[in-house]
């Protein structure tokens, strides 16, 4: 069995995509999924499994709750590496994001540039994509418009969330 982080896209939002975590916790318990362990409603996951479990978790999801959210899902060794990878040390967690891209990123250097406020930074490493943004993720024009800049679907955590998501894998 191997450990995996599973990040669900666009659930819980706005009164969209409702995806109790309890409800969530309990169709993976029934797939026999082991070591199941939710973060928060937005969609964070740890659990172990003999293989990933990208698409049958998104046909479960379907199934019982009628839509199909976008499904990230990232091995323990995957996932640490992007921490390790981080090119950021601050300690504020709600200033820096990782954004989780599936598929590689087509930046927009030019479109990032004009968007970033001065104090922001970031960094694209591998098919993660990192955002430190000190005045706050919720005025930042890049933040908002981070999707259209790597041109390929994202899901993005704070580093509080993942932080969250180390303990909750170092756990057992």
């Amino acid at each position: 069995m191997k450990k995996y982080v599973i990040l669900l896209r666009g659930i819980n939002v706005g009164g969209k995509n409702t995806l109790p975590m309890k409800a969530l916790c309990e169709l993976l318990d029934a797939e026999h999924y082991q070591n199941v362990k939710t973060y928060i409603q937005s969609g964070n996951v740890v659990l172990s499994a003999a293989q990933r479990p990208d698409d049958k978790l998104s046909h479960m999801i379907e199934r019982r709750f009628g839509f199909v959210p976008a499904i990230m899902s990232l091995s323990e060794a995957e996932f640490l590496n992007t921490v390790k990878r981080n090119p950021f040390t601050t300690e504020d967690g709600k200033s820096l994001h990782f954004y989780f891209c599936n598929t590689a990123p087509r930046l927009d250097a030019e479109r990032l540039q004009s968007l970033a406020a001065v104090t922001e930074r970031y960094e694209l490493v591998g098919k993660v994509f990192y955002l430190h943004a000190p005045d706050g993720i919720g005025r930042s024009k890049l933040a908002a418009k981070v999707e259209a800049c790597l041109g390929v679907p994202t899901t993005a955590r704070n580093l509080n969330t993942v932080n969250k998501l180390v303990e909750l894998l170092k756990a057992d």
